[in-house]
């Protein structure tokens, strides 16, 4: 009885040992398939390594063990990850018989959240997350302070460069985890900075009172810090570009960082926090004025971009209860339909959070979370918070009706747009809009449709085009702003009505990427203001209704060339200014810009030596100013001959980033457009 009175105390205080560490299998498969531990080797799965020994950190902040966390990105990509936790063990683990901290950064499947007590919580369930990093990294370096020592060990592709050594006294406690990704794994080995700050400032809000750092070191002069230098090295990198989240307001914090280019509905953020059935729920919500969503889901911190049973859990109930409450308060007809889920979500910006033990996802990068359990908890807690929250504030409860009525009244006049503009199309035999020169290809894999700008660039693009795989729809001139329009008073446009038709997915609730006609649909805008403005315009409409075309890697931007070189009988094209000059090499002062010249040759007299040597030939430039200028077959070579185009894909990587920056740049909110546009003024390369 003593004995277990002892354990339970041990407990308690959060022990943490060898014994808290459980192997499950062994580590070989990760460098032969990386994808399946981290989705990619693309820019995806690189910063994913940084996530991975993040979360450990994190975790260790959870349980309470620490308050303290740092990013510092080294010269060469190197990448160093530092908490104050209490240290991962490095005692002899009894089943492998090494070094608990050896068993954990060399063998798959080894960590101490399958049980034991070592973690309550913990995002990290299946204890890949250092060993994955270890295989894929050519250089990695533990090093733990704990118990009044500093302990190391380094590895490389996944094996130990030898055995766990002390190397020092220290009075700190945590861990420091420095590595190198693989560049034959990775084909492209660089970090955005900002990337990872959006990504730490979200764990910020959620883990209250913990202190995140992440230092840009990249451009200084200095060596990786041996094993057992000073434990942080804030005082050498003062002059690193750097970032700091600290805050105390957790889930109602980050619905107003979301929020504050919005316009809020109601003043008062809805938040609660409660635990059902061993699932620790939190809900946090504001409603604006704006007709798009912002949801985010986390389990156990971990963002879950696809979302999951916690999700399904909130919309369910939140739908239940608006209905209920709407029909209870009179304040929709009885004859009149019952709102959906999207009439609901519309405006809304929300957080959805739960903690658990025993968790899990559907894979390694837990885009989405697959326990059950969680869906019955969301449900519970927040049904019973949100209907009190109604009650308590009648005009916010209003306000959020009025919202959701207005939401089901565009859908159903969107609805009868869009079934107008499909049944016109279908009943008067033009499917696809006049304008569009669809390419002779059924396959959609291999055909391509090309966005231009009016008729002039239409009709080049038309001649110059692989009219087997090609396809051309012009536009006449800016299309609508769709970040401020609902979907009826779009499909009232032309312009975007053509577009509709012309890929083939439909839109709104009935649209299906299966049916998408061409799987590269490229934008071909002018080089200057007004074709830079298009171009936005479009990107605002996919982004905001073909958003899976984005995520899909169907939707580019076209590369034409700015400038035209012609040197003697040679021709070449230059795509910036620093290509120009590049080509142009030492003859620039022979250059000459403007209209297409005869190229003058011959020979010329040396009167040094009175002999005759070869007369250099002018070189003229002319400057494209929009697609329309260039004949036919300039643009079928440079701009879309496969062969020798460039095209930019068009990618999300943070997804609420994007959102925020829409919601600034294309929204009504104009001071913060105004100080977006001042702040970022340096970066612009125009040409008015």
């Amino acid at each position: 009885m003593a004995k277990e009175k002892e354990d339970k105390k041990s407990a308690k205080a959060g022990s943490y040992s060898a014994q808290d560490i459980t192997v499950l299998e062994g580590l070989e498969p990760v460098r032969k398939r990386p994808g399946m531990y981290i989705g990619t080797t693309g820019p995806d799965g690189l910063h994913h390594l940084i996530w991975e020994i993040f979360d450990n950190s994190r975790d260790e902040a959870m349980g309470g063990f620490a308050n303290d966390i740092e990013i510092t990105l080294l010269p060469g990509e190197m990448i160093r990850v530092a908490d104050n936790g209490r240290g991962i063990p490095v005692d002899v683990h009894k089943q492998t018989k090494v070094s608990a901290l050896e068993t954990i950064m060399t063998t798959l499947h080894a960590g101490g959240k399958f049980g034991g007590e070592g973690y309550k919580v913990s995002g990290g369930l299946h204890g890949v997350g250092a060993s994955v990093v270890n295989a894929l990294s050519t250089f990695v370096r533990a090093e733990v302070h704990r118990d009044g020592g500093v302990h190391m060990q380094e590895y490389s592709v996944g094996k130990k460069k030898g055995p766990v050594k002390k190397i020092g006294s220290s009075k700190l406690n945590g861990t420091i985890i420095t590595f190198e990704a693989d560049p034959t794994i990775f084909p492209t080995v660089q970090y955005d900075f900002n990337r990872i700050v959006n990504h730490v400032r979200q764990q910020a809000y959620l883990v209250k009172s913990l202190r995140i750092t992440v230092i840009d070191a990249r451009e200084l002069d200095i060596s990786v810090p041996k094993a057992g230098d000073v434990f942080y090295m804030r005082e050498e990198l003062t002059h690193a570009p750097s970032m700091t989240f600290y805050f105390d307001g957790g889930l109602k914090s980050l619905i107003r960082f979301y929020n504050k280019h919005q316009k809020p509905l109601h003043k008062t953020i809805f938040y609660v926090e409660k635990e059902e059935a061993g699932v620790a729920v939190e809900v946090a919500l504001q409603y604006a004025d704006d007709i798009s969503s912002r949801l985010l889901a986390f389990a156990n911190n971990i963002y879950n971009v696809e979302g999951g049973t916690h999700v399904t859990g909130f919309k369910t109930s939140l739908t239940r209860t608006l209905n209920a409450y709407a029909r209870k308060n009179n304040l929709v007809k009885d004859s009149e339909e019952n709102f959906t889920g999207d009439d609901v979500l519309e405006g809304l910006t929300g957080v959805v959070s739960v903690k658990m033990r025993e968790i899990q996802f559907e894979g390694q990068t837990k885009g989405k979370l697959g326990s059950v359990e969680a869906r019955g908890a969301v449900e519970t807690v927040f049904s019973e918070a949100f209907t009190m929250f109604l009650e308590e504030s009648p005009d916010d409860a209003r306000a959020i009706i009025s919202k959701s009525i207005l939401a089901l009244k565009a859908r159903k006049a969107a609805k009868a747009a869009k079934d107008s503009v499909l049944r016109k199309g279908a009943l008067e035999g033009m499917t696809l809009p006049g304008k569009l020169a669809d390419c002779q290809s059924k396959d959609a894999a291999e055909s391509e449709l090309f966005i231009v700008e009016g008729d002039s660039a239409g009709g080049s693009a038309k001649m110059g085009r692989d009219r087997r795989t090609q396809a051309v729809l012009p536009l006449r001139g800016k299309i609508l702003n769709v970040e401020r329009a609902r979907l009826d008073k779009m499909l009232a446009s032309e312009q975007v009505k053509n577009l509709v038709l012309a890929l083939g997915t439909a839109i709104g609730d009935t649209f299906d990427i299966g049916k998408l006609r061409y799987h590269k649909i490229i934008i071909a805008t002018d080089a200057d203001v007004d074709g830079a403005h298009i171009r936005t315009l479009l990107l605002t409409l996919f982004y905001r209704y073909f958003k899976p075309i984005v995520d899909g890697g169907f939707l580019y931007i076209a590369n034409p060339p700015l400038y035209k070189i012609r040197r003697g009988k040679e021709t070449m094209y230059a795509y910036s200014d620093a290509e120009k000059t590049k080509l142009l090499g030492k003859d620039a002062d022979l250059a000459e810009e403007g209209e297409e010249a005869p190229v003058e040759e011959g020979d010329e007299i040396d009167e040094a030596e009175d002999t005759p040597k070869a007369k250099k030939s002018k070189i003229h430039i002319q400057r494209y100013k929009g697609l329309g200028e260039m004949n036919a077959d300039e643009l079928g070579e440079t701009t879309m001959d496969i062969n020798n185009r460039v095209l930019k894909q068009v990618t999300i990587d943070d997804v609420q980033d994007a959102d925020k920056v829409f919601d600034i740049l294309m929204g009504e909110d104009v001071f913060s457009r105004k100080s977006f546009i001042q702040s970022n003024a340096k970066h612009a390369n125009l040409d008015i």
